[in-house]
């Protein structure tokens, strides 16, 4: 039976090994950490009693291999979708997103346009731009412009831009409109927004995030860092972990992208190129419901996203690309948050929190800026039996959970065709 060696437990990895079993290899997997799940991970906050999330992990229903890789695992169940979006502003007028019954590309026409918080304006330049969105799909520099320029070329109002295009954007690709590549927002809108109806959906796992990580198949070694790939006559023969020698005919180097010049220096990889975005996650506990929707956008906010964990005592907020936020303190931190929440809900007035725990994921993302494209490097490389995975890796996706499970289903396609048993593991888009 071929061997193959996966370093690295996030879901890039956690892809590749799963993929790998099913195609015939014994694969071990080490990870540095005493968990699985890597940036998309539970743990049990200090004075905590319950499993929380290091951040809302979400996912779209175009998001096809990584609800491919759910399934593998057996947990594509524990996934719930919701077909309609909720925008609040402050005071607490509620705004609802949700399919039509017209055909794709229009089925989110009507109610788009019955969207209280934009004006005429605002609706006549948004149509603008979804149609020169379809138009320009096509267009060669998409990777060399932001989303900024591309949404000026398309005289969008000011707030079309706060009120729309940022809080679907900024949170699905975890950067800023001027400084994201507009190539990235335009995948996303045409898979997700143009894309078969349920691609539109919005998953939240129902269940802390370690619990949907069920490995079989796979012999999996945790508080195990590797130290460096062993490398002789230019091709892999395994890795060393804790001083000791593991051989395997193949190995997956799926690591953040910053410790691959460490663990694999070799490859010569130039990481220069990569400049990363936070997320900053505020989980708050209340003495009563403050909140009944499952989710919403907050327009305008500090706080970009609120999330409904446990019938409205518990919420998550969520803020992308947080350069600021991640910049405070912990108590001002929560005191913002508190202070959003109340400007939004009503029902949070008054309300007592009971606790907070504050996540701040420094390098939550790479910042998909314009030119990065061209610098991230493909699943083989110049070392024989050695491979790439991580969402930094060139995946045809920004930074997401479907870009990581992309990169492990790449990576494992590579291995099994150079093992002479090529195999099919990506997942095509709808």
């Amino acid at each position: 039976m071929p061997t193959a060696v996966v370093a690295g437990g996030g879901l890039a990895g956690m892809a590749a090994a799963v993929a790998l079993v099913e195609a015939g290899f014994e694969v071990r997997l080490f990870e540095a950490r005493a968990t699985l799940g890597g940036r998309a991970s539970s743990f049990v906050p200090p004075g905590g009693a319950e499993l929380i999330d290091n951040g809302q992990h979400i996912l779209l229903g175009c998001c096809t291999n990584l609800l491919d890789f759910y399934a593998r695992l057996g947990v594509r169940d524990l996934i719930r979708f919701d077909a309609e979006y909720r925008f609040v502003e402050r005071g607490g007028r509620v705004s609802r997103l949700r399919p039509g019954r017209l055909p794709r590309p229009l089925r989110l026409l009507g109610s788009l346009l019955r969207l209280p918080f934009l004006s005429a304006a605002d609706k006549a330049g948004l149509l603008r731009a979804l149609r020169a969105l379809r138009r320009d799909s096509g267009r060669r520099d998409l990777d060399d412009i932001t989303m900024a320029d591309w949404l000026s070329q398309q005289r969008q109002t000011p707030a079309a831009l706060r009120r729309f295009w940022r809080p679907v954007l900024v949170a699905a690709i975890n950067e800023e409109l001027d400084r994201m590549a507009a190539s990235h927002a335009f995948q996303v809108f045409r898979l997700a927004f143009l894309g078969p109806r349920r691609a539109w959906e919005l998953g939240v796992p129902t269940v802390p995030l370690c619990r949907l990580y069920r490995l079989t198949g796979v012999s999996v070694h945790l508080r195990a860092p590797i130290e460096r790939v062993l490398v002789r006559d230019g091709a892999a023969e395994g890795v060393m972990v804790n001083g000791e020698p593991h051989r395997a005919d193949h190995v997956v180097l799926a690591v953040p992208v910053e410790r691959v010049p460490v663990l694999a220096p070799e490859l010569d990889l130039n990481v220069s190129p990569f400049e990363f975005a936070p997320i900053t996650g505020i989980h708050l506990w209340f003495d009563r419901p403050v909140m009944d929707l499952p989710h919403a956008a907050l327009l305008e906010g500090a706080v970009h996203w609120v999330f409904n964990k446990d019938r409205g005592r518990y919420l998550l907020g969520v803020t992308s690309a947080s350069r600021a936020l991640a910049g405070m303190s912990r108590e001002d931190a929560i005191v913002l948050a508190l202070r959003e929440l109340e400007d939004y809900f009503p029902a949070a007035r008054g309300a007592r929190p009971e606790r907070a725990q504050v996540v701040n994921e420094l390098r939550a993302t790479f910042s998909a800026r314009p030119g990065l494209e061209a610098h991230r490097p493909p699943a083989e490389t110049r070392i024989r039996h050695l491979y790439l995975a991580g969402d930094w890796t060139r995946t045809g996706w920004p930074a997401t959970m479907e870009g990581a499970v992309r990169s492990g289903y790449l990576a494992a396609e590579a291995v099994a065709r150079a093992a002479g048993a090529p195999r099919r593991f990506l997942v095509p888009a709808s």
